[in-house]
């Protein structure tokens, strides 16, 4: 008979480190993932005693039980000269919302329950975690006394286009902070701050569904939390096609977000140009998986936006922005351009209206998809025959637009 949850963390009764895997349907992955982190543990925290906590979300094809069967098949190329403790494993169905949030809530319950010092969550569909990443995500906290550790990624120069165009870019403008990966899905974080996280009541709501890693970002920034950000090299896993995968979690994400604002508004008020957070880990250049886009459905998507959503639109952007949207929309795809500073006036005049309910909030995070996908393929067309660097530049080039306008942000924000 399974053990409850309660008796297994009872009987573990306390522990230095917990490894929390959030997952549904990751078989063919998560075995990976689990002897990672369990030579990471064993090679880098051997006199620590460890949980790894798998939260699953109802699999049906056998994730709990691979979990359950994974060993460390050779302890002799991990062990050192002291002592190892043995890695408890835990693994239990998740409650509440269906989302990853609630599965995050587990982890934050159990690390409050045991009194750890440490966590760390990693993804469950990575096929790139090295034990490395233990020590990268924990030992800033155990030795140097963070509080939260994001990760920092080797990605594609087209991977990971929500970020690079929207979150980080907001965010850093908003909170002060240039944590590259907000979103990134992987992080270390602090006992107290899992308990801190408990406080919060947002397990009923769709932060706890879809943006739980922003907000976990987000409050450690806003509530005064030692955070840094840790090189963990390439982030391999199901990299998409933003213009055919990612519309829906764009709205999911953004929401998130702008949801956010309306919490910390009296803290990004005020808040001035941003900073530069501790960096840790050796940074190397990595092989990377191409990312295909297509650019011509992007703009396709864009133009249909034009003609079918301007009546949303209009309720709230401004009338100089709409017709240069409307001009924009009259080009054609090798002369297409949407330029940085007409979409940091998209993405400030949607958060506005988030904030002032003046919109359907579905309808209005729905409508902003043909301006992101507009976005996305001006910028690949743009950086076609440019470096991974020099994305990387243009990116913080779109930061410093984004912080340029903010005073334009919070006037309209107040007075509509």
């Amino acid at each position: 008979m399974e053990k409850s949850l309660q008796s297994q963390l009872e009987e573990i009764k306390g522990a230095d480190i917990l490894i929390g895997i959030p997952s549904y349907n990751n078989i063919s992955t998560i075995g990976h993932v689990v002897r990672a982190v369990t030579a990471g543990l064993a090679k880098y925290f051997p006199g620590a005693k460890a949980v790894i906590f798998n939260s699953d979300g109802g699999s049906t094809d056998g994730t709990q039980e691979e979990v359950k069967r994974v060993q460390i098949e050779d302890f002799s190329t991990i062990l050192t000269s002291y002592p190892l403790h043995p890695v408890h494993k835990i693994v239990t169905p998740y409650h509440g919302v269906p989302g990853k949030g609630s599965a995050f809530r587990a982890i934050f319950e159990a690390a409050g329950a045991l009194n750890v010092k440490a966590c760390a969550v990693v993804d469950s569909d990575l096929r790139s975690i090295t034990p490395e990443w233990m020590d990268l995500l924990l030992t800033p906290v155990i030795e140097e006394g963070f509080d939260y550790v994001a990760p920092l990624y080797a990605r594609h120069k087209f991977d990971g286009t929500i970020t690079n165009s929207i979150v980080y870019p907001l965010t850093r403008a908003l909170y002060g902070k240039r944590v590259r990966q907000p979103i990134g899905g992987d992080f270390g974080f602090s006992g107290d701050l899992a308990k801190f996280y408990l406080t919060k009541d947002v397990w009923e709501t769709d932060v706890a569904r879809f943006g739980i890693d922003i907000w976990m970002t987000t409050l450690a920034v806003a509530e005064g939390y030692k955070v840094c950000q840790s090189y963990l090299g390439a982030k391999i896993h199901d990299a998409k096609d933003p213009g055919r995968d990612l519309g829906p979690m764009f709205a999911q994400v953004v929401s998130s977000v702008f949801w956010l604002m309306a919490e910390y508004q009296h803290l990004w008020k005020v808040s001035k140009e941003s900073q530069e957070v501790p960096t840790l880990g050796f940074r190397y250049e990595v092989g990377l998986e191409p990312v295909s886009v297509n650019t011509d459905g992007m703009i396709e998507n864009f133009r249909l936006g034009v003609r079918d959503l301007m009546e949303i639109w209009r309720k709230i952007l401004l009338r100089e922005t709409v017709l240069w949207l409307e001009s924009i929309g009259r080009l054609s795809n090798e002369a297409f351009s949407f330029p940085q500073d007409l979409w940091v006036r998209v993405v400030y005049n949607f958060a506005i209206a988030y904030y002032k309910g003046s919109v359907h909030r579905e309808h209005l995070l729905k409508s902003m998809i043909p301006l992101y996908l507009g976005r996305v393929a001006s910028f690949v067309k743009e950086n076609q025959e440019s470096s991974a660097r020099e994305v990387e530049e243009k990116v913080e080039d779109l930061c410093e637009v984004f912080e340029e306008m903010k005073p334009f942000l919070i006037e309209r924000w107040t007075t509509g």
